[in-house]
């Protein structure tokens, strides 16, 4: 190429995902032992049948499935979202509220852009998403790791001691990912009142919230009448209605704050997918029972994964958070998880996310760790997955 490239995207780290997949090139499976695919937190399962023929007939008779709409959302899907998190949450939320994106990472891309410029800064726990550090590195965005206790909960004491004049936003996952922990309401209200002690954000990602193990609700931010002056909540429909390649998410914060919001969304896709938001709205309306079963069988399997894990620790191996979909694990080899990860696939027949995809590169924590995505292993499949683990020898 003569011409030259944006330094900034070249500094940021290839996809993850997309770098794991082609570990399997070239490499193949016997019969008698699959691949066990646990690295990416998608459901490959197709929506419901109901809902594919609600969105069929979307398609053919409703024109405006095929047009651009309002850039923050269809009006109907925002207040029905609304209505849900006021009851789901004890608190005040309209559509006004709400803001409807092209999948959830989207809706982070959003807020930071809205939020920080480059040189600042967003503090955000390791082990950390790895597209949200993707993000702000392509902005210029100081992501600052703020490094998780031993049961990967983070400290607000410690995140005060990261706070600079260049801070806009504290970033938390909850359910985590890639750790599958939940974030006790206690600990998430801490970490919003450290952020409107110090005039920054409070940016929580509920992607994973319809799979919490508690009943009721997972924190108590929105039950505090001012809640939109600190806030801002990031939700995804696709992992709850398998709507993952229609790209429906969500961002629920203050009606000024989606005035911005606004100009970046009409700015990179103008509107969201018409078909997915038509399907998440039905989603909504119809399918709460069924969701209702999908998060029980989650919850088996991590049920699953801790019931099976003393063969694993018998060897070494130490469960370090699970929960959602993921479980987060720290190894016993000698080699780094990045290699070790690596070797799976041909030795075992797995491909797992190594832990220094979750954790900046001068972090030794990652070489020991590796993240399993279970959203599409059942308690059998958990069962294979753990006897061919066991027959890694350390």
């Amino acid at each position: 190429m003569k011409f030259t490239l944006n330094p900034l995207m070249e500094s940021t780290a290839v996809p993850p995902v997309m770098e794991a997949r082609r570990w399997l090139d070239g490499v193949s499976f016997p019969a008698d032992q699959p691949l066990i695919n646990v690295s990416q937190a998608a459901p490959v399962d197709t929506p419901p049948a109901e809902m594919r023929a609600a969105m069929s007939e979307a398609i053919l008779t409703q024109p405006d499935s095929h047009l651009y709409g309002a850039v923050l959302g269809r009006q109907d899907l925002r207040a029905a979202l609304a209505a849900r998190w006021a009851k789901a949450y004890g608190g005040l939320v309209s559509a006004e509220n709400i803001a409807i994106t092209s999948g959830c990472n989207q809706a982070f891309a959003a807020v930071i852009a809205c939020l920080a410029g480059k040189g600042d800064e967003v503090i955000i726990p390791t082990p950390w998403y790895f597209n949200h550090q993707m993000w702000c590195d392509m902005q210029g965005v100081r992501a600052v790791p703020l490094p998780a206790q031993s049961d990967l909960l983070p400290a607000p004491d410690e995140a005060r001691a990261l706070l600079t004049p260049r801070t806009k936003a504290i970033v938390l996952v909850s359910p985590n990912n890639p750790g599958g922990v939940e974030y006790p309401a206690e600990l998430i209200a801490s970490f919003r009142d450290l952020a409107r002690e110090n005039g920054v954000a409070l940016i929580i990602d509920e992607t994973y919230r319809d799979f919490h193990s508690k009943t009721g609700a997972p924190h108590t931010l929105l039950n505090d009448p001012d809640w939109d002056d600190t806030v801002i909540s990031l939700y995804s429909f696709s992992k709850s209605y398998r709507l993952t390649g229609h790209r429906v998410g969500a961002i629920i914060a203050a009606p000024r704050f989606l005035v911005e919001v606004e100009k970046f969304l009409d700015t990179v896709a103008i509107c969201p997918n018409q078909l997915g938001q038509i399907g998440a709205l039905w989603g909504i309306e119809n399918l709460d029972d069924w969701l209702a079963g999908e998060r029980l069988e989650i919850l088996d399997r991590r049920a699953a994964i801790i019931e099976g894990f003393p063969a694993l620790k018998a060897q070494g191996w130490e469960l370090m958070g699970a929960g959602a979909y993921f479980a987060y694990l720290r190894h016993p080899f000698q080699i780094p998880s990045n290699e070790l990860a690596k070797n799976l696939v041909s030795s075992a027949g797995v491909l797992l996310l190594p832990g220094t995809m979750f954790r900046p590169a001068n972090d030794p924590n990652g070489a020991r760790e590796v993240r399993v995505a279970f959203a599409n292993v059942d308690r059998a499949g958990i069962t294979s997955l753990f006897e061919r683990l066991t027959a890694q020898k350390p």
